[in-house]
C-alpha cells in the first residue's frame, strides 16, 4: 500500500501563514522563489508497506515539493532513476528503478522498501493533481502562474 498526501495547517500555525499571507500580495508581484520557497507550508505524508518514507510530521514548501515530484514522476516514467530533495532539511529520499519495480531508500535512515514502478507514478501523479487543485481552487490566479503549470498534470 502505498499513501501519499499533504494537510493545509490549521489556523493558529505559524505555517498557515504561508497561505493566508498570499493575499496580501500582488499575483504580478510573486517571484519564482516566493512561491516556491515562501508560500505554501504543508505537512506531507508518505507511507508505503507501514514504513514512514516521510513523517506526517515533516512540514515543506508545497510547490518546491510538487516540483520535485514532478521531475520524479519524469524520470521514473523514462526508466531513469530519481530523487526527492527538501528544502527544509539535507535529507535525500532516492528512487531507483529495477525493472518494474522501483527501491526506495533515504539519506538519512535505514529503511529500504520497494513498490511496483507504475503504481508509484500513479500515486505520485494523483499527488501532484490533488496539489494543483488545492493551490489552484483556493487562489485561482495560479492556474497561470508558469511555476505552478511546471507541475500540473493535465
Amino acid at each position: 500500500m502505498i499513501y501519499l498526501t499533504f494537510k493545509v495547517p490549521d489556523a493558529g500555525s505559524p505555517w498557515r501563514k504561508t497561505w493566508d499571507s498570499v493575499n496580501q500580495v500582488d499575483p504580478g508581484e510573486l517571484s519564482e522563489i516566493d512561491i516556491r520557497y515562501k508560500y505554501f507550508g504543508a505537512n506531507v505524508h508518505l507511507l508505503i508497506d507501514g514504513v514512514e518514507v516521510i513523517s506526517k510530521k515533516r512540514f515543506v514548501t508545497l510547490v518546491d515539493f510538487a516540483l520535485s515530484i514532478s521531475h520524479a514522476v519524469k524520470r521514473l516514467s523514462s526508466g531513469e532513476d530519481a530523487a526527492i530533495g527538501f528544502t527544509e532539511s539535507e535529507e535525500v529520499i532516492r528512487l531507483h528503478g529495477d525493472g518494474n519495480l522501483v527501491a526506495i531508500s533515504s539519506s538519512k535512515h535505514s529503511w529500504e522498501v520497494s513498490v511496483d514502478r507504475e503504481e508509484f507514478i500513479v500515486v505520485l501523479t494523483d499527488f501532484l493533481f490533488q496539489v494543483h487543485s488545492r493551490l489552484t481552487t483556493e487562489f485561482p490566479w495560479l492556474a497561470a502562474d508558469p511555476v505552478i503549470q511546471r507541475f500540473s498534470v493535465r
